[in-house]
């Protein structure tokens, strides 16, 4: 039996670029939380995002941010990543020598961008509605730092892969360095994925594994579907993720209701 659904947002639950949950999806989660399963949100966004994304449901479920790096169960936060301040540095130095992609630094009391280019800006405190600080220089904030993401808002795709590829071979060895979407590239602190933020939450909840089902589209998102019992991954997914999976799905929603008819 299925006790704990786990679900990525952009890409997966979040279809398009859309912001907003559907009526459709709130009501799912709710009917579900309402039967006794947990219902966790996975992503690589901030935890005040995922709220906000949330709002209508927000108390009623869990929260596994910046990619694994928090994780929140009924307004506590159960465990914490961080990146050491020296390998911080030397990301966001490197990152620093190609103009061709923006920096987000995140800490738990927000994300830090620079004001470069207008669309991007646009993008994280409009469109995505984080918890923002604009800084001249991003080298100059300090810890503790949950996340570093880069981002390229015109031709990601087309340029992502080698350099993450170039990313990989530099820090591949220190850090995890993964893509995010398909016009992001994450650092996350070492040991730390959504896998292994969810093994921490269904230890303190008394649930197996296998009786966890979990949906993601990206390889961040690889842990986390490896870890469970059940995981599906998006038709629309980024190549090879169907291969850590159970099944492969066209929406998250249509399998929800599949499982609301058989409890």
């Amino acid at each position: 039996m299925i006790k704990l659904i786990a679900s990525d947002l952009d890409g997966t639950l979040l279809q398009d670029g859309a912001q907003q949950l559907s009526p459709r999806s709130i009501n799912l989660i709710h009917q579900l939380v309402q039967k006794g399963i947990c219902f966790v949100a996975a992503s690589g966004r901030q935890y005040d995002n995922e709220i906000r994304v949330f709002e209508q449901i927000k108390d009623e479920i869990s929260y596994i941010a910046e990619n694994g790096s928090v994780c929140v169960h009924n307004g506590k936060v159960i465990s914490r990543s961080v990146i050491d301040p020296e390998l911080a540095e030397r990301i966001v130095s490197e990152i620093k020598k190609n103009p061709d992609f923006e920096i987000v630094i995140s800490r738990e009391d927000s994300c830090f961008i620079e004001n470069n280019d207008p669309a991007f800006v646009n993008h994280i405190v409009n469109v995505m509605k984080n918890t923002t600080q604009i800084v001249d220089d991003i080298r100059t904030v300090g810890g503790p730092i949950l996340k570093i993401a880069i981002c390229n808002m015109n031709d990601g795709p087309h340029i992502i892969d080698k350099y993450l590829k170039h990313l990989q071979n530099i820090f591949g060895a220190e850090i995890k360095v993964v893509t995010s979407g398909n016009i992001w590239i994450d650092f996350i602190a070492p040991g730390t994925n959504k896998g292994t933020a969810l093994e921490k939450l269904i230890q303190k909840l008394n649930i197996k594994p296998e009786e966890c089902m979990a949906f993601g589209d990206q390889y961040n998102d690889v842990e986390m579907l490896q870890f469970v019992g059940t995981s599906y991954a998006m038709s629309n997914a980024a190549p090879g993720i169907s291969y850590y999976s159970t099944y492969v799905t066209d929406s998250v929603d249509e399998v929800l209701e599949d499982l609301l008819a058989a409890l």
